[in-house]
């Protein structure tokens, strides 16, 4: 078996892994409580899938990016949201009902949305709408539904069954990055210079600002745990759509890869300042 090979395992359990956990982790009871806020739901929608996109597509328009990393950086931006995210929720105190109804509704915003967005945004992208829902359902919505129907049915073993799951997405993601270091190393090393690293830091730490910035009349720990989803991004269902893309360039996927170290790095810090406010 290639190392490609191995490596196209790994994803596939990374994603499944790590969206599971997502399930198994989530507070129904809060998600459902939380989304009846109109207004919240409305800036969730608002900044996921009109401001992020139009965001990235205006980075790619005035960096000289080259065409790979433009469309690594256009694919992930309409899906918010990291895996990690309740971690950095939880150091930011901010508000775990609100946190659970935005985790909730951008895991399955995204897997609805991205069908329809990516097409319209990337010139030339010849995989069709379903190419790239069939991925995100298999791999990014069944997972997420079955750990929370686990959650809501049989709490306890939903209790037994997180840290397990949690040690395997673990494992698996850190795999998936050694592979990538492997496989794109050398194109990851090319891209230094080449403006991919500053787009995704203006990207990420942009949308961070301003949807923290700009709250509509949401309280200060509403809007500390919606700039925290809007300022990483859920690489998982970036993944599952990049298998829908033939003989991908390494640099798209070097875009793509590069969100994850840039994400934890600006939630975590982002997670501290709003902690300090919040004092």
């Amino acid at each position: 078996m290639s190392i490609q090979a191995i490596f196209n395992i790994a994803v596939v359990i990374f994603t499944i892994g790590n969206l599971a956990a997502m399930g198994l982790e989530l507070n129904v009871r809060e998600a459902i409580h939380a989304l009846l806020n109109t207004q919240f739901v409305a800036l969730i929608f608002v900044w996921s899938w009109v401001v992020g996109p139009a965001l990235a597509y205006l980075i790619t328009k005035t960096l000289p990016l080259a065409e790979p990393y433009a469309i690594g950086l256009l694919l992930a931006s309409p899906a918010p949201c990291a895996p990690f995210y309740p971690m950095v929720v939880r150091k930011s105190r901010g508000d775990v009902a609100f946190a659970a109804a935005l985790l909730l509704l951008t895991a399955v915003g995204t897997t609805e949305m991205m069908p329809l967005i990516l097409p319209l945004m990337i010139r030339g992208l010849t995989v069709s709408a379903w190419a790239i829902a069939k991925p995100l359902l298999t791999l990014v919505l069944t997972p997420l539904v079955i750990g929370i129907t686990i959650r809501v049915f049989a709490a306890g073993v939903a209790d037994k069954l997180l840290p397990v799951v949690k040690r395997i997405a673990g494992i698996f993601t850190l795999a998936t990055l050694v592979f990538v270091v492997v496989l794109y190393g050398k194109a990851m090393l090319n891209s230094m210079g080449s403006f991919a690293i500053g787009a995704q830091v203006l990207f990420l730490a942009g949308m961070t600002l301003v949807s923290y910035q700009i709250g509509f009349g949401l309280k200060k720990e509403q809007r500390s745990i919606m700039a925290l989803g809007m300022g990483t991004r859920n690489i998982a269902a970036v993944f599952a759509v990049l298998k829908a893309i033939p003989n991908p360039d390494s640099r798209l996927v070097v875009m793509i890869v590069l969100a994850v170290p840039i994400s934890v790095i600006v939630a975590f810090v982002a997670a501290r300042l709003f902690t300090a406010r919040t004092e």
